[in-house]
């Protein structure tokens, strides 16, 4: 299966989810046009208040549909941008991939995989018990985040549902994604 988006996400305000849109602009350096999360320097507000110029790691958030499949049959009908991400994914194992990763989405776009997203009480105020349900442990007892991966934009473009992903992996070694 082709890895494609199956959805796009943004919104102006500071808030858990994030509404769909037929398209969404990235834009070099900043992410997603008009969203409230674009930026040079780091606009989440608990990172805000610890150092507001911190880079910006966290431009773009994208989520695996696969996700929402896993989640539905255990009692948490979640279903895209209802997460907070801007780019829904399908057919790719965001997780597995490492730091550095670069995805090439539709005709221009260019993101570069900057680590983990770090789920927050927000989650458990969306639904009661769903933070407990986006962390797992893998065999050796280390937590496993499945709340999806942030990314910076190195090359804008417009990106719309149904667009193609295409992943390039960094060097070897490769380093995991580590939350940010």
């Amino acid at each position: 299966m082709q890895a494609r988006v199956a959805a796009v996400h943004a919104s102006t305000v500071h808030g858990f989810s994030k509404f769909e849109e037929d398209h969404i602009v990235l834009v070099e350096g900043q992410g997603v046009e008009g969203d409230a999360h674009a930026g040079t320097t780091v606009k989440h507000r608990s990172r805000v208040a610890r150092n507001p110029q911190q880079p910006n790691l966290r431009q773009v958030h994208l989520l695996h549909a696969e996700l929402f499949d896993e989640l539905l049959p255990r009692g948490f009908p979640v279903f895209p941008g209802e997460m907070g991400e801007n780019i829904t994914t399908r057919g790719l194992d965001l997780l597995s991939l490492p730091t550095g990763t670069r995805l090439r989405i539709g005709a221009s776009a260019e993101l570069m995989l900057t680590g983990l997203r770090n789920p927050c009480k927000q989650i458990d105020r969306f639904q009661p018990g769903l933070m407990a349900a986006v962390l797992d442990r893998d065999a050796e007892g280390h937590t496993v985040r499945k709340a999806g991966v942030m990314a910076i934009v190195t090359t804008g473009g417009s990106v719309a549902a149904g667009d193609a992903i295409t992943v390039v992996l960094p060097a070897e070694p490769y380093r995991p994604l580590e939350p940010v």
